[in-house]
């Protein structure tokens, strides 16, 4: 059994980088597929982003109306089954929960309560801790697997930091009940925990040294603790070896990055031994575990994008995959898949209709409403009905409309029924030929609106002199430029009329004499107009070299720096500043940013 793990930095984009869900999904070849950070919210889980052949998926999106974490986060679990009823295969979950504190609706009573010990918190904190859809546990028989998304905090922010703190305090505790019942867990996904100096690039800042990183490894069994972290436990000493690359700093290019998604893993093995002591899941099971290095986004021979510009986007997550080979797994007892997946969402499987009301809403449509003289008619009716109301020359008939056509032919459709089998009101195509021509018309619903003709005028016409006399004026001795002229040959719809002269005509030749003064009023304008468009050309271009020679240059390359705005709020926001344009690295990497700082002249506005 193979299990992934892999921030996804929104699913949306993945599914459009693979062409579909399906080919995303087959790419990492697994049996269970955890994802993170789906920013997908409960009412956009349409078919195609749940739903693919042979898998079965459970999501969790946020349920937080905070400004700024709706459509946020979000994990999902696919997994990959040959049948998703009556089935024994591990990978297809007996139970399922959304959430790990036991409150939230969907799935409520399919797995264990929460934890105990959790009665130091209230009901509203652990909604709140549970509310921005950072976790989903599947329950496979012979383990039960957490598919997490941590919190990120920065160490200036006290309140998610706080917030930070409650979620893996919480968490600790559900584990710690579990394990106390004799099961095994998994954990995997992106915490957002750096553990060691051999898992992060640079310095990492004071406060995650002291308390996330600290928490982290006192869960590691080395510490006393329960837990594996399967990647160290089988290589100890990997350096370099990263799975997340800032976004905004293109630390990617030289590998500086950090690894913060993990599986961890804890509980006995599945032998039977009496002696059990040298034994656990891990030694026992794991056979391999390792980044999916593939999925980087910077890969050898990619062009330097840091040296071409921000407007250079690499296709992909700013994460790499994590998996684990298991060996070992026997079957699990019969069973079907569990009332959270996907399949069951109401936006996929649609609305269920009862029978009852399936003939009620029949009866009701074909009944006669006598207060309102509503009389329903077939399609034939309809089409006798319209045909009686209309002639041609010589076809007898005492109608009130009439045509010029001399053939006339009435090619009907069938009534179109929705697929529940309830008919549509004044849905009878009618094709009607006349002259040659065909018109489609609505049988017994008013006609359609006849398409808007497009009212821009083309470049050329916009600087036409007019034709037309104005205010009696028809000599050409004004030279004004009109914005609405008489268009040219090259741009007359079908619809204008143009009368049809002997050759000589005394119109023709006006028509000719015009058109020659307009073919010399257009070069003139058009000459204007080429000499506005070079003088303006000439004063962007000098404008873009004074705001070139602005920026300043880096001191460890001697190269235009880029241009950044404090986004982050305080006394510096919107204040504009220059780093080095390089890609983040090591020091030692003379290739790499320099580190260069300097502000911008300019002060932030004040609000």
């Amino acid at each position: 059994m193979k299990i992934v793990t892999y921030n996804v930095n929104g699913l949306r984009p993945r599914i459009a980088q693979f062409g579909s869900l399906l080919k995303l999904l087959n790419s990492l070849d697994a049996d269970i597929i955890c994802v993170q950070e789906t920013k997908l919210r409960r009412q956009e889980l349409t078919a195609d982003l749940v739903m693919a052949e042979g898998y079965e998926s459970f999501f969790s999106c946020t349920r937080t109306s905070e400004k700024g974490r709706t459509g946020y986060s979000g994990v999902a679990t696919f997994c990959r089954v040959k049948s998703a009823f009556s089935s024994d295969e591990v990978a297809l979950p007996v139970a399922a929960e959304e959430g790990f504190t036991g409150l939230l609706e969907i799935g409520k009573g399919e797995m264990a309560a929460a934890a105990e010990g959790l009665e130091e918190f209230s009901k509203d904190e652990l909604l709140k801790v549970d509310g921005e859809g950072r976790c989903i546990i599947t329950d496979h028989g012979h383990f039960v697997l957490f598919n997490l998304y941590g919190p990120r905090a920065v160490c200036d922010d006290t309140e998610r930091i706080e917030f930070k703190l409650k979620f893996f305090k919480i968490l600790q505790k559900r584990w710690e009940s579990l394990l106390f019942q004799g099961r095994r867990i998994f954990v995997v996904g992106d915490l957002n925990i750096a553990p060691t100096s051999l898992d992060r690039c640079g310095a990492e800042p004071e406060f995650e040294n002291n308390q996330f990183r600290r928490w982290f490894r006192s869960m590691l069994v080395e510490n006393k603790g329960s837990f594996f972290d399967v990647f160290r436990a089988k290589h100890p000493n990997r350096r370099e070896a990263y799975t997340c690359w800032p976004q905004n700093t293109g630390a990617e290019e030289f590998n500086y990055g950090s690894r913060i998604d993990h599986i961890l893993c804890a509980g006995s093995c599945l032998h039977q031994e009496q002696d059990l002591q040298s034994h656990n899941f891990v030694t026992c099971h794991v056979k391999e575990c390792d980044i999916l290095t593939q999925y980087k986004r910077w890969k050898p021979g990619n062009s330097l994008r840091w040296k071409g510009g921000q407007s250079i986007k690499l296709e992909g997550s700013d994460h790499a995959p994590v998996y684990t080979n298991l060996l070992e797994i026997p079957s699990v007892f019969q069973h079907s898949t569990p009332s959270l997946s996907a399949r069951y969402i109401p936006m996929v499987r649609g609305l269920q209709q009862t029978l009852v009301s399936v003939l009620m809403k029949r009866q009701t449509a074909e009944q006669v409403n006598s207060d309102g003289d509503i009389i329903k008619e077939s399609c034939s009716e309809r089409e006798r009905s319209s045909s009686d109301h209309c002639s041609t020359p010589g076809v007898p008939s005492g109608n009130s409309c009439s045509s010029s056509s001399q053939n006339f032919e009435v090619l009907s459709s069938k009534t179109n029924e929705h697929s529940n089998g309830f008919p549509m009101e004044d849905t009878c195509n009618t094709l009607v030929t006349l002259g040659g021509q065909r018109t489609k018309t609505m049988c017994g619903s008013e006609p359609k609106k006849k398409a808007k003709r497009s009212s821009q005028l083309s470049l050329r016409s916009f600087f036409q002199k007019s034709s037309i006399p104005s205010n009696g004026v028809g000599n050409g001795t004004d030279t004004s430029i009109n914005q609405i002229d008489v268009p040219d040959s090259n741009h007359l719809s079908n619809e204008t009329p143009i009368p049809e002269n002997q050759s000589g005509s005394p119109k023709q030749c006006e028509l000719n004499s015009s058109a020659s003064i307009e073919d010399q009023d257009e070069v003139d304008v058009c000459s204007l107009e080429k000499e506005k468009n070079n003088f303006a050309l000439m004063e962007w271009q000098r404008l873009q070299q004074v705001m070139q020679n602005s920026i300043p240059l880096c001191k460890g390359h001697r190269e235009p720096c880029v241009a950044r705005v404090v986004r982050k709020r305080g006394a510096n926001f919107g204040r504009r500043f220059y780093v080095c344009a390089r890609a983040e690295g090591p020091a030692s990497n003379p290739e790499a940013n320099c580190n260069y700082f300097k502000w911008a002249a300019s002060k932030p506005r004040q609000k």
